[in-house]
């Protein structure tokens, strides 16, 4: 007779509670999405399944993502008021069974990591993160569950594997604290068999935060892959299940043999930011050795059309309005209005009036030094296609909706030949444009290349210099103008202040790396 357990998971979430854009402030006009949508999906299944019968779990990137999480991270931080993070409100309401690490998760630094850890009611996983010499940071290697299917106790481990990118995008942070985060399908190497033989775990679900494909930044003996979810299936016997995120895709079932037994390894990814979960049916048989995965199979549940969970909204609508409050205070007003409907393709005022401030603030804090005499190059991506500075009164909010990621401003030392690499890579997000073809910016604007995706957030801008890029020709050679704003021609040994975010100075998007550039510096602005 078989016996059914469930697993119900999100990833992703992005601080995505209620169904709320607080950049328009008022509900997502695009889609529905949040947590307490997600609630009602999941107490009625538990409801219809029993509660024994069903696991929650979630996948990493949670405290990252909207104003919400900003503001209990920057302007009421729980590190200091003590406040219940609205992201561990959450989760506690809904009651997961184990939450996963994401990379986003490093954003804010370890004190502020630690405290939602602290106020969370499940284990927080991290297996593959330790100090370099070996030892625990505080995350929970695994966890064993026993659960009660057919009047008998199956036991499942749950391990949580985190994508080694945070190495390059939160380098400061995990440098400072001396964190690593190991390879994933070594650590999954050592742990499942652990799980089985030393725990005594019928069943081993690997939370991975890390998807399927290639990695955005150079990868080498101490920076393991960014995504090898399917290698871990393929390369690792044992595993069950595996949840995988980071990269967004929404794909509830696809299968990855395993080499060593021949057997489909069930890999799930639910939509990201709150948008759905999924649930995983395993369909087990009692034998006299235990339990025998017979069959693995997995849907998806929107968020869409559900009644937002009461006990969620009650958990979480105090700090939210008081996020609301503050976005929504006047901070500016406009002549004008300035968008970034197009800002993907033609110039932009609402992407030059980032540039702008990034370059006067990089001016300011060289003033006075050696490098004050070096021209400066401000360095951006559109992260939004509807964000715009309205005319008239401008709110937090809409300042905030050209900038959506917590980043840091930074400023590097850049030769004329590095600033065209840096131009040219950038130039990778338009397609291959036939000579001839007319430009379309729906079809033609994040190319796909070895299988990823370059999206807008990846596309640099530059101000500071003037250049042409011609989609028709190869990739590396479609800068066929560079020049200073007086015309002269850009040379290979010119020297450039640049300013740019520490997500791009750590090397992430495949762009410089470490110790590119010279006399890098890095503030808060």
């Amino acid at each position: 007779m078989a016996h059914r357990l469930t697993v119900l998971a999100t990833t992703d979430v992005h601080g995505t509670v209620l169904n709320w854009d607080y950049y328009a402030d008022r509900p997502f006009t695009d889609r529905e999405a949040g947590l307490a949508q997600l609630a009602t999906v999941v107490e009625r299944r538990r409801r219809e399944l029993g509660d024994d019968a069903v696991v929650l779990v979630d996948n990493g990137d949670t405290i990252q993502g909207t104003p919400l999480n900003t503001y209990v991270a920057q302007q009421e931080p729980i590190t200091r008021t003590g406040t219940t993070h609205p992201m561990a409100a959450a989760f506690n309401v809904m009651g997961y069974t184990a939450v996963n690490l994401g990379n986003h998760e490093f954003n804010y630094g370890f004190e502020h990591l630690s405290a939602w850890q602290s106020q969370l009611t499940a284990p927080l996983l991290g297996t593959n993160v330790s100090h370099r010499d070996g030892s625990e940071v505080g995350f929970q290697r695994f966890v064993r569950l026993e659960s009660t299917l057919g009047g008998h106790p199956v036991r499942v481990g749950i391990l949580g594997l985190t994508t080694p990118g945070s190495m390059v995008w939160d380098r400061h942070h995990l440098e400072r604290e001396g964190v690593v985060v190991e390879d994933m399908v070594v650590c999954a190497q050592r742990w499942v068999p652990r799980l089985r033989d030393e725990f005594g775990c019928d069943l081993v679900v690997v939370l991975c935060h890390a998807g399927i494909g290639t990695s955005s930044y150079a990868t080498g003996a101490d920076i393991p892959p960014e995504n090898p979810a399917a290698d871990i299936a393929a390369e690792v016997p044992g595993i069950d299940l595996m949840v995988i995120g980071h990269t967004h895709q929404d794909v509830p079932e696809q299968f990855v043999t395993c080499r060593a037994t021949g057997a489909p390894v069930l890999l799930t990814q639910p939509r990201a930011h709150a948008a759905g979960l999924t649930e995983t049916t395993l369909e087990l048989e009692r034998t006299d050795d235990g339990w025998r995965l017979l069959h693995a199979s997995a849907t998806a549940h929107p968020a869409a059309g559900e009644p937002p969970h009461p006990g969620v909204v009650a958990a979480v609508q105090e700090i939210h309005e008081r996020t609301r409050r503050h976005v929504n205070q006047q901070v500016a007003v406009s002549p004008r209005r300035m968008g970034t409907e197009q800002a993907t393709w033609r110039a932009s005022e609402a992407i030059a009036f980032v540039q702008h401030v990034q370059a006067r603030t990089v001016a300011e804090a060289l003033a006075g030094t050696p490098a004050a005499a070096l021209p400066v190059v401000s360095l951006t991506a559109p992260t939004s296609r509807t964000a715009a500075i309205p005319q008239g009164p401008v709110s937090l909010r809409d300042i905030a909706g050209l900038y959506v990621f917590d980043n840091t401003l930074a400023a590097v030392q850049l030769t004329g030949a590095e600033l065209r690499a840096h131009l040219e890579h950038a130039a990778r997000y338009y397609a291959d444009l036939p000579a001839g073809t007319v430009f379309d910016p729906a079809t033609m604007t994040s190319a796909t290349r070895d299988g990823v995706t370059i999206w807008d957030y990846q596309y640099d801008m530059a101000h500071g210099v003037d250049y042409e890029i011609d989609p028709t020709r190869p990739v590396g050679q479609r800068i066929t103008r560079l020049t200073h704003p007086d015309g002269r021609l850009v040379t290979d040994d010119d020297r450039f202040a640049v300013a740019l975010n520490h997500y791009r100075l750590s090397g992430a998007g495949g762009v410089h790396g470490r110790g590119a550039g010279t006399g890098a510096v890095q503030r808060h602005a």
